[in-house]
């Protein structure tokens, strides 16, 4: 997720904030969406049978969750409420252990790289929402 890991670790250990910031856009993208839905929804992702979540940030002191998704996906977004960063984005992050906190993991990372599904995080925005909050544009890669 960093440029420079071990000094990503250094700081998550001995800084005095815990946090550092991270570059979207080259391992992941990040879905911001206002904290309500996303404490909702980071709630059913981790119920969801078969299916692994993603890593979850969630930012007390802005009122917002963050998912964290595959690199690329803000390019594809269309959002209603909601917020996509990517390349030249930055993140701020604390340590992946951290559950406690104006600024907390409420899924940590737990460094095999799964992330969020794009697809999936979009169908539980929309039933959680009562509303379609993040559409995806088809990849014209894939079609």
């Amino acid at each position: 997720m960093s440029q420079d890991p071990p000094a990503c670790r250094r700081e998550w250990l001995l800084g005095l904030s815990g946090i550092v910031l991270l570059p979207a856009g080259r391992m992941w993208d990040v879905v911001i969406v206002p904290e309500p839905l996303g404490l909702r929804v980071a709630g059913v992702l981790e119920e969801l049978p078969l299916l692994r979540p993603g890593p979850v940030l969630w930012d007390a002191q802005r009122c917002q969750v963050g998912f964290f998704v595959s690199p690329g996906t803000s390019a594809r977004c269309r959002c209603t409420g909601v917020r996509c960063v990517g390349d030249g984005a930055w993140i701020t992050a604390p340590a992946p252990q951290r559950r406690w906190g104006p600024l907390r993991w409420l899924i940590s990372p737990d460094g095999s790289g799964t992330l969020n599904r794009s697809e999936v995080l979009a169908d539980t925005l929309h039933r959680a929402a009562g509303r379609p909050v993040l559409a995806l544009e088809r990849d014209p890669r894939y079609c």
